[in-house]
């Protein structure tokens, strides 16, 4: 049986052990004490009282994730509804509003007589029927996303109050950066996501316990298989197969390495890197965001009606990642007089004293550069005894870390029934 070696433990180097279990040696390596990656459920003792709180991985939904929900059904994990709504709350005009509902929508009650709402409102639909437009009949151009809004004319009250702080908060970006982001993986996202229509959107679920629930039925059978504190010097391949050199120099041999990683990580690794490898995964980069759990309200909207599943805190920063506030009540249905919130990239302006816990996450960075090097991804993948499988090869999220997977199974041989 040929051995193959997996690098990494997210979704994607577990549903990588899950498929290929039964058909290789595998051994999977990882380099932190815990496995999971970005799913991340912490356990938090408040007034007595014990809740499991994601913090990484959260919500999935029934038109998005077909291979993830394949996954948890081949398990047996459940699933249950959850609401998900946005709201955005300027820090520096006090303006707020949650698009959930009629009555979130004007939460903040003068928004009722001001001319740039309505207009806000207007622009949204107008942008929903370009976006469909423009999908329907399935030609871009090589704009970005901030041109086709100059195009346009889309003014800046909507840019910077809508369409720019949802993309920022959906891959943990900058405002500026979303502004880069090109045209035809903005509207495909958008659009197949159901972020284009006002009725008739998916729905989304959480996992029940939280999402580390999935785990440990995922790695029944090679649970034996995974190596913690594994610190890997460096990868390199030869006519034999792979060769791992860990930290104190010992090595190890296999016929095949899987980089279940980042992108840069799995470049850092490579001893041996060839200039497609260098250029294609150099070309995806990742971008680092603070994530705290808290209980600090005073991040989330002023009106409690504005308060949403995911709240935006807009600032005058467009080079700022995304300052995005998880409410965690409302997610994962928490029974609770306490609020459990997740920031993302606000640490300095959360009260000390309502800190939870504090994580650092790295998404990766979606520009024209980094999408164009994922048309790429058949020339490095697969080639020389060689594996590269992650969520960055497509959108980002944990459907395409068990997307990227599947697609190296199939290529060994594998196929996800």
């Amino acid at each position: 049986m040929k051995k193959i070696a997996i690098v990494g433990t997210g979704v994607s180097g577990l549903t990588c052990g899950h498929l290929l279990h039964k058909h290789y040696d595998v051994t999977l390596f990882e380099k932190n004490d815990y496995i999971g990656g970005h799913t991340a459920t912490v356990d938090v003792e408040h007034s007595g009282i014990n809740y499991a709180v994601d913090t990484g991985f959260i919500v999935f939904n029934d038109r998005t994730y077909p291979y993830f929900e394949k996954l948890l059904e081949r398990i047996g994990v459940k699933r249950k509804p959850t609401q998900m709504s946005f709201s955005v709350h300027n820090e520096a005009t006090g303006f707020e509003y949650n698009g959930h509902t009629f009555s979130s929508l004007f939460a903040q009650r003068r928004n009722i007589v001001r001319p740039k709402f309505w207009r806000l409102l207007y622009d949204i639909v107008r942008f929903n029927k370009l976006c469909k437009a423009l999908h329907a009949k399935g030609h871009y151009t090589e704009q970005s996303l901030g041109q086709l809004l100059q195009q346009h004319r889309f003014n800046d009250f909507f840019k910077y109050h809508y369409i720019l702080p949802m993309g920022a908060a959906i891959w943990s970006t900058s405002i500026k950066e979303m502004e880069n982001v090109g045209v035809e993986f903005f509207v495909k996202f958008f659009f197949n996501h159901g972020l284009l229509d006002i009725t008739n959107r998916p729905q989304w679920y959480v996992i029940p316990g939280g999402s580390r629930e999935y785990i440990k039925p995922l790695i029944a059978g090679f649970a034996d298989k995974i190596k913690l504190n594994s610190h890997i010097k460096s990868v390199t391949r030869n006519a034999e197969g792979v060769i791992i050199t860990f930290a104190d120099d010992q090595q190890a041999q296999f016929d095949k390495v899987i980089f279940a990683c980042h992108s840069d990580q799995a470049l850092a690794l490579l001893g041996d890197p060839c200039e497609q490898e260098t250029t294609v995964l150099g070309a995806i980069p990742y971008t680092e965001n603070s994530v705290v759990l808290h209980t600090d309200e005073s991040l989330l909207p002023d009106r409690k009606a504005a308060w949403a599943s995911w709240n935006y805190l807009l600032n005058n920063n467009t080079d700022k990642a995304a300052v995005v506030t998880y409410q965690m009540n409302i997610l994962q249905g928490i029974k609770s007089d306490t609020q459990f919130c997740v920031t993302l990239n606000h640490l300095e302006g959360i009260n000390q004293s309502k800190i939870l816990r504090e994580f650092t996450y790295h998404h990766p960075v979606f520009n024209q550069e980094s999408i164009a090097a994922q048309q790429q991804k058949h020339t490095v993948d697969g080639q020389n005894n060689t594996y590269f499988c992650g969520a960055y090869w497509y959108n980002g999220f944990h459907e395409d870390g068990v997307r990227s997977a599947v697609d190296v199974a199939k290529q060994l041989g594998v196929e996800f029934d």
